[in-house]
């Protein structure tokens, strides 16, 4: 066995050698789009709204480990692509095979590199990633706070909800000719007018962010009521707004932003907690039941009245089955069970993407690297457009979190079986 290592320690390194500056190269591709991306998505919301370059380019930091988890699963099935047509092109494969080396051996290196990648990915996906969006979050709040025209343009109508608001010039923190159109508790339509207004943060726990309004005059109306109006005045007011209603930051943690270890948990809460409910409904079934049967023996004892008593009971029983249909679940633990099972499943991908380019790459009888790139972006868009689909079914309906996350690497394991097995015949 130590004799059998060392006769293909040359190959392994030189094959390795090989799939690691394809995968390289293909790394760097996919990098440069995913980034390229999150630059536009950045010079949309917050580059072209004159943010601090330094706060910019921190953001970005935090958005590399995204960038950098998804790169590493797409550029492992290219590389792998590329290296293995390049030796399949060049009768590299053909000669090894010739000289007695299976093609099993051959395709150690590919197993073992496309294992390092998934490690790397999952370590970027379980880790950075959830630091680098809470940090992200956090700067993007302060950002917000500190520059209100990264949510108030000047000369603007924005929506937020229920709350409409029209906006002036904006000089740093100042906003200029403010007009809020709003509702109230009691159903009012209210108009709120202001001379100008500041944006303050309550702090990072608060939830809400304020606006100091100067110079305010307030009308309300009563919808039911269109003649009658109330107004009002005042030298300042404070505002409040959500921050979910404000901008796309929550202030909660999401799933994204945990480790697996922390989702895990929190789907075990949310399991037990759904569990309870569950049992709650079981019990008020039962005892709706018992009380339905007790109700039809008393009415029979007492002869009650035919019509009455089938109108009554019919109306308990359909209640009791409506009860009985409804469904109960929890839209959050599907959340929860998604994301916890995305962790998982993409970065395997660099390792399930392996078992697939290696016998199809292997198949190119010329421009090996080149065919290998075209196929790779090929079945790349194929596995994006199935998570994308996974997930909105997993969302959408009660498809299972499990097989929705991982179809598409199941998928790619059951059409590399035939290329496996033909080149083996072969």
């Amino acid at each position: 066995m130590l004799g059998q290592r060392r006769r293909y320690g040359i190959l392994w390194r030189y094959v390795a050698r090989e799939f690691l500056l394809s995968f390289i190269v293909a790394f760097l591709f996919f990098f440069l789009i995913f980034f390229i991306n999150q630059l536009l998505l950045m010079a949309k919301d917050i580059l072209s709204r004159k943010a601090p370059f330094g706060d910019v380019a921190r953001l970005v930091v935090y958005a590399m480990p995204a960038v950098i988890a998804m790169s590493f699963p797409f550029g492992s099935l290219v590389g792998a692509l590329m290296s293995s047509g390049r030796l399949a092109s060049d009768n590299e494969i053909l000669v090894m095979h010739a000289s007695g080396v299976p093609r099993s051996a051959v395709f150690v290196p590919f197993v073992v590199l496309g294992l390092v990648f998934s490690m790397v990915s999952f370590t970027m996906n379980d880790y950075f990633l959830p630091l680098g969006t809470i940090n992200y979050g956090k700067l993007y709040r302060k950002l917000v706070t500190s520059t209100p025209a990264l949510e108030l343009k000047p000369y603007s109508v924005k929506t937020y909800r229920d709350t409409t608001m029209v906006t002036g010039p904006v000089d740093g923190q100042r906003i200029e000719d403010v007009v809020i159109l709003d509702t109230t508790k009691g159903g009012a339509s209210r108009v709120i007018s202001a001379g100008s207004a500041e944006l303050v943060d309550r702090g990072e726990s608060s939830g809400v962010i304020s606006l100091i309004l100067k110079d305010v005059f307030v009308q309300e109306s009563d919808p039911a009521k269109p003649e009658r109006f109330e107004y009002s005045e005042a030298g300042s007011m404070e505002y409040n707004i959500l921050l979910t209603s404000f901008s796309d930051f929550s202030v909660g943690i999401s799933p994204r932003e945990m480790s697996s270890v922390d989702v895990l948990k929190e789907i075990r809460v949310k399991e037990a907690a759904l569990h309870d409910r569950q049992k709650a409904r079981s019990a008020e079934i039962v005892n709706r039941t018992l009380a339905l049967i007790g109700d039809y023996a008393s009415r029979s004892a007492a002869l009650a009245p035919l019509d009455s008593s089938v109108a009554t009971l019919n109306s308990q029983a359909l209640a009791l089955r409506n009860l009985s249909d409804r469904p109960l679940s929890d839209r959050s633990l599907d959340i929860y069970r998604l994301e916890y099972f995305k962790k998982f499943s993409i970065p395997s991908g660099a390792l399930f993407f392996v078992f697939l380019a290696f016998p199809l790459g292997s198949l190119a009888r010329k421009s090996g690297r080149m065919l290998g790139f075209g196929i790779g972006l090929l079945v790349s868009v194929a596995y994006w457009g199935l998570l994308i689909a996974g997930q909105t079914l997993g969302l959408r309906s009660s498809f299972s979190p499990l097989v929705a996350m991982w179809a598409p690497n199941a998928l790619v394991i059951l059409c590399s079986l035939p290329l496996f097995i033909s080149r083996r015949a072969a």
